[in-house]
């Protein structure tokens, strides 16, 4: 029952709430187990059943867009839209021009085409660049060897989406101030790109610079800005940007699968000739027909006046009045509604409670918001050991009447929260862990050989840790002979994180090292001399 302490406080990763996830049985989603006052939706369709029969329990979904747990909620109107395509064959060359000239149209924007996703149309986008309509450089990707290699991105817009441009053998060439990027072209120059951020106010250069200091060299500027809504006038085509990607399955509500790139046509065409169902680098990013239609379909209910954005963020703040309405009865919890800076976002909301006042951690909500029913995710320990005393909530996968079940559920958790605890007491360590560790993790397939300094003060731990590619400075415990520290690095755009918890006698130690969304793995370790 709900009202039962977790077993164990301990927070579990994406990966392992996943894993959970899939060995509860096919209980159906809203069960009486509900909260006692709780409203129970009815279920949508003919209900979870499409995913309980093979032992996976669907959840509300307080993440919003986060593709991990599915992205937001599909528009009906999409959903049907889909459904009737699916019954017909379709040319999908002839298909992919009458949908894009139909977005085109409706966005006030020169050329669209439908991808696979915000990420397979950044692929699309530097396949334009680089080999055009030219078929033998199409089919020499991604091996660069004579034809433009390289693309120009500030440092501070890199991210781990940068792969769907490096996956087609471009180097990134990083630029920090206006005066490396004025060095940075050159003959290989490509492209020029960069996340949303590269619109934003206090970077080292403008948005309007970064184009004009391309084009002043021929090369076109690509913009992800994959969670926002395309906009009349498009803000980034209008400040000069090339083409721009959106997708389909965040605030647009449409296909998860599916995004779009808009821009210009000449370039807009060739990234299509470059994609699927051409054979060229990027026909495995395939786009169904009925996504298609559906990609349209959601781009018409928001363009036509169908689709009430400011309707549907009234809405939202409605459930999240109710949720901190709600809350706010319980001593040291509050409630604040975040509003966008731009209309191409949306409101989300922000519960805190006072720790002074309540001894449970975000994680811990979490792992109980999962745990019970109807299943509830949200951020509250999505992240390794979330020990603070705050979550977010946020609303686009949402139905309605969950916003009830939300509330409820949080009052029941927080309402029955334990006092205050005092800080655990760590066991005196048991040996001498300081030194240089030689770690052999063993992954699923394959295995690698990193390196830890450890310095032991009492029972902290510091030090700096080194893998094949990436390097940082570690923070940890010990705990008797327990083991446990994390360290970050960064590879390109990507930030890597290695957690150890384990144990050490002597000169050896093992355990598990949790490798953040790529899963967990064994390690063994062996001082150094």
């Amino acid at each position: 029952m709900k009202s039962k302490k977790p077993k164990s406080t301990s927070v579990m990763n994406r990966r392992q709430i996943f894993l959970a996830g899939a060995s509860t049985g096919v209980a159906s989603l809203f069960s009486p187990q509900a909260a006692i006052g709780a409203p129970i939706p009815k279920p949508r369709a003919n209900g979870p059943g499409a995913y309980t029969q093979f032992g996976v329990k669907p959840f509300i979904n307080c993440t919003s867009t986060y593709t991990i747990n599915g992205g937001s909620a599909m528009l009906p109107e999409v959903i049907e839209a889909m459904n009737s395509a699916s019954y017909y064959p379709v040319n999908i060359d002839e298909l992919m021009e009458g949908a894009g000239k139909r977005i085109a149209e409706l966005l006030q924007v020169e050329a669209a085409m439908v991808s696979s996703g915000a990420a397979g149309a950044i692929t699309c986008a530097t396949l334009a660049c680089v080999a055009g309509g030219d078929p033998e450089k199409m089919q020499q990707l991604p091996d660069t060897t004579g034809i433009k290699g390289e693309v120009i991105v500030p440092r501070w817009s890199r991210s781990v989406y940068d792969h769907a441009v490096r996956s087609t053998g471009m180097k990134m060439i990083e630029v920090d101030t206006l005066d490396d990027l004025e060095k940075a072209f050159g003959p290989r120059t490509a492209m020029a790109t960069g996340q949303v951020n590269l619109a934003s106010e206090g970077n080292p250069f403008t948005l309007e610079q970064f184009v004009a200091v391309a084009h002043k060299h021929g090369v076109p500027v690509v913009m992800d800005v994959a969670d926002r809504l395309p906009l009349v006038p498009n803000p980034y085509i209008s400040r000069g940007v090339d083409l721009v990607a959106y997708s389909g399955g965040k605030i647009i509500r449409g296909p998860q699968t599916a995004g779009m790139l808009v821009g210009r046509k000449d370039l807009v065409a060739a990234a299509f000739m470059n994609s699927a169902p051409h054979h060229a680098f990027a026909r495995a990013m395939k786009v169904s027909k009925e996504e298609v239609v559906g990609m349209v379909k959601a781009i018409e209910l928001l363009r036509t006046g169908k689709r009430n954005r400011d309707a549907e963020d009234a809405e939202w703040r409605a459930w999240f009045r109710h949720i901190t309405d709600t809350l706010t009865r319980i001593p040291g919890v509050s409630g604040e509604i975040i509003e966008p800076k731009d209309k191409q976002y949306y409101p989300t909301m922000k519960v805190v409670w006072d720790p002074r006042k309540l001894g449970i951690t975000a994680g811990e909500i979490g792992k109980q918001l999962l745990d019970g029913e109807p299943r509830i995710m949200t951020h509250a320990g999505l992240k390794e050991g979330d020990l603070s005393n705050e979550m977010l909530l946020r609303p686009a996968a949402m139905w309605p009447e969950e916003y009830k079940v939300v509330a409820d559920r949080l009052y029941e958790i927080l309402s029955k929260a334990p006092a205050p605890r005092e800080k655990p007491q760590r066991a005196k360590p048991s040996g001498d862990v300081a030194g240089l560790w030689e770690s052999v993790i063993h992954f699923k397939v394959g295995s690698a050989r990193h390196s830890f300094y450890l310095d032991a003060k009492g029972n902290n731990l510091s030090g700096q840790y080194t893998g094949r590619l990436v390097k940082g400075a570690l923070k940890g415990h010990l705990d008797g002979n327990k083991v446990e520290f994390s360290s970050s690095g960064k590879f390109e755009g990507t930030s890597l994180q290695y957690t150890y918890k384990g144990t050490f006698d002597g000169s050896r130690m093992s355990g598990v090292v949790d490798l953040g969304e790529y899963g967990a793995a064994n390690f063994t370790a062996t001082r150094k001399a």
